[in-house]
């Protein structure tokens, strides 16, 4: 290989790492927005609760017990919708609608095949739920139960990392007052 091709080589080389690391510092921000936000995971989690009671309510007959819990949550469940819509928007852009339509059918089914492997214990495993949930007091309650039962979420967004904290200043100590004489 010659001195110049060599050359050659190396400045295209050099030029596509530029190329790559530039590309890698503008969509930084772009990768970093996909992340899940803490209000959006207490609304994932709330919208995979309401899932698994409205599957639990069709197959074990619990109808009433799904219509009081959708009673007495109302708000805090349009809520959660919205939290989720609101991820949607902000990540996919153009695409939310069809984004969010696909995530709410992927969970009614992970719920659904849930209810297919517990067969015969489902209902009795899963009814006791509906009593637990309406004991909860506010939306983060109903997020923190869901989790805490390990309620089926086929969500795969990471969670956004906490904000640095900023070091905390020293205190300065008060301005002690002159006396005016």
């Amino acid at each position: 290989m010659s001195m110049r091709h060599h050359q050659a080589l190396r400045r295209k080389t050099s030029l596509r790492l530029l190329i790559g690391g530039l590309a890698a510092l503008v969509a930084g921000p772009a990768i970093a927005q996909t992340c899940l936000q803490p209000a959006e995971r207490t609304a994932f989690d709330v919208r995979a609760l309401q899932s698994k009671l409205m599957v639990a309510a069709l197959s074990c007959s619990q109808d009433a017990a799904y219509n009081a819990f959708v009673r007495k949550f109302q708000g805090e469940l349009t809520g959660a919708y919205r939290g989720v819509q609101g991820h949607f928007r902000r990540t996919a852009g153009g695409a939310h609608q069809r984004e969010l339509d696909g995530f709410i059918t992927q969970m009614a089914n992970a719920q659904s095949q849930d209810q297919i492997r517990s067969g015969s214990q489902y209902c009795p495993l899963t009814t006791p739920l509906f009593g637990l949930a309406m004991a909860q007091p506010n939306v983060e309650a109903l997020a923190a139960f869901a989790r805490e039962r390990n309620v089926l979420n086929p969500l795969t967004t990471p969670e956004c990392a906490a904000p640095a904290a900023s070091p905390a200043r020293p205190a300065t100590p008060p301005r002690q007052r002159q006396a005016s004489r």
